[in-house]
């Protein structure tokens, strides 16, 4: 499950609804209030107040920063990304 942790005006987290939606991931909103005072669940979750924030449970990751969010997504979900597959005993 992909979290992502943003409000709507932020431009830094339009950029990764756009990967998100790019990629055609399934995802959570998790709205927050733009002022930083009021960001508990944010610093609960990466330890600092700034949005985005993405939490992938299934990789167990917490990534911050736009620009390392979409790396983290083209490396792991992108084209190229190498799928893990199950192997038959």
């Amino acid at each position: 499950m992909i979290e992502l942790y943003q409000f709507e005006s932020c431009p830094q987290c339009a950029k990764v609804r756009r990967k998100l939606s790019d990629l055609g991931l399934d995802w959570i909103s998790r709205t927050i209030d733009s002022d930083r005072s009021e960001r508990e669940r944010v610093i609960t979750v990466s330890g600092q107040p700034l949005v985005p924030v993405l939490v992938d449970a299934d990789h167990n990751m917490v990534v911050t920063e736009s620009d390392d969010i979409c790396a983290y997504l083209d490396e792991v979900y992108g084209p190229g990304a190498r799928k893990e597959t199950s192997r038959k005993d």
